[in-house]
């Protein structure tokens, strides 16, 4: 048969995997599609830049709309990232008659409904297992392997960088600014680390998966909670392992009784969970189903061929895909096009969870019982407190409380109240706790 052929978009790490992936495995891929699948043509931002000999037997052009608008193109496969020009480029595709694969999670995050309903009118097919989780296929997993189940809940560790820095921090015994060094000179983190550390690049991803998990339109970011690890310390990561939790990045969506949680922050996982023991720059996404139980995908969340393994496996799924009437094809959000979930999205306010709350105090008697009292008028219960001395007057000492489960509203507020106390020194740390039950 006729080979499909592909133009590339970018070929940076990504890109190159991809080259490489497509070409050891050729044999297997052609086995799968019934067709060989052969680059021709890649933009690229320098065409002076050294590059691997694998890129020396495809036609290179520093100009997108060369791949975009050719007429020996059938898939464009978009590696740039970003929102733009991506978006023009995706839709110049489409406009000319091009299937997309993408592994733009900020791309789809935030256009992709217009998207998946432009190329649904030009019955083309868009491509995005590589926008989440690099390897772990958590999208076609979520999306075809469990359809037939509800989606109760999916609790990830979808930021290998955040995941890496905490992991660091705690195997190091380092702070958040050297663990991040480290991470930007393995290659790790950006120069600006704000995207990952300050959890934008999770609610990106959470927002894709919860689309698909509930049968609801993408999210704006806007609407989903987002919180960070840089205030995060040393300290807070040995107060967690001896409560016995371990903190972790964690993106949240959840079908709960009053509307679906969607939602990334730092988190207090026991030590026991599969999830606290996933270290380092791995993904793991924990799904939970009414029919199936607890799934767990575990693995590579970025990096060359791992993400390039999810790229080809989208390219071998445009290709059948494109074989088969408009119909047949399995929808990029899961669901088909008509009336989305009447379950509303939860305001953050509204959501429940138990918290650890860190804070320096002056070590005179009454404080606790002015703290304690505070919490008891917002209907919060104490779990555990450790208060650390060293044994000789200080005048000031860390205390550490962890409240049972209460709305968000209600620790938020008892917080602030806390705060204002002459007795309390400087800012509360809160972490949230999530106890995977």
């Amino acid at each position: 048969m006729n080979p499909v052929r592909i133009g590339i978009l970018g070929l940076g790490t990504v890109g190159t995997g991809t080259l490489t992936v497509l070409e050891r495995n050729a044999e297997e891929i052609s086995r799968r599609t019934g067709c060989p699948i052969v680059v021709r043509k890649a933009a690229v931002k320098h065409l002076s830049k050294s590059r691997a000999p694998i890129v020396d037997r495809i036609e290179l052009t520093d100009n997108p709309w060369q791949v975009v608008e050719s007429a020996d193109i059938d898939i464009v496969v978009e590696l740039i990232g970003g929102e733009q020009p991506a978006y023009d480029y995706v839709a110049g595709a489409l406009q000319n008659g091009k299937h997309v694969v993408t592994a733009n999670k900020e791309l789809i995050a935030v256009r992709g409904n217009e998207l998946f309903e432009f190329a649904q009118r030009q019955s083309l097919v868009i491509g995005f297992e590589a926008a989440v989780g690099g390897g772990i296929s958590i999208i076609k997993a979520i999306r075809e392997g469990l359809a037939g189940n509800r989606i109760q809940s999916l609790v990830g560790i979808i930021n290998g960088t955040s995941n890496y820095i905490l992991t660091g921090m705690k195997e190091m015994q380092a702070s958040f600014d050297e663990i991040l060094k480290q991470a930007q000179e393995k290659g790790y983190a950006e120069a600006d680390p704000a995207f990952d550390v300050e959890g934008v690049d999770a609610v990106h991803k959470i927002s894709i998966l919860a689309s698909i998990a509930f049968g609801i339109p993408l999210q704006s970011i806007e609407n989903i909670y987002r919180g960070g690890i840089g205030e995060i310390t040393y300290e807070d990561i040995c107060y967690a392992e001896e409560l016995g939790y371990r903190i972790k990045p964690l993106a949240i969506a959840k079908h709960a009784e009053q509307g679906i949680e969607v939602r990334v922050h730092p988190s207090l996982v026991p030590h026991q969970r599969l999830l606290a023991k996933v270290d380092g720059v791995m993904n793991a996404v924990l799904v939970t189903g009414d029919a199936v139980g607890r799934t767990l995908y575990y693995g590579a969340g970025a990096g060359s061929e791992p993400t390039a393994s999810a790229v080809v496996a989208d390219l071998v799924d445009v290709v059948r895909a494109s074989k088969t009437e408009p119909d047949g094809r399995v929808p990029p959000l899961a669901f088909r096009p008509g009336p989305a979930s009447s379950c509303p999205m939860l305001p953050m306010s509204k959501v429940v969870s138990a918290n650890y709350l860190r804070m320096h105090a002056i070590n005179q008697a009454g404080v606790l019982a002015d703290v304690t009292k505070i919490l008891g008028n917002h209907e919060i219960s104490i779990e555990s407190i450790i208060q650390k001395s060293s044994g000789v007057h200080e005048d000031m000492v860390p205390v550490v409380i962890v409240t049972q489960e209460t709305q968000e509203e209600n620790i938020a507020a008892a917080v602030e109240q806390i705060e204002d106390l002459n007795t309390v020194v400087g800012r509360i740390i809160r972490i949230r706790i999530n106890e995977l039950s």
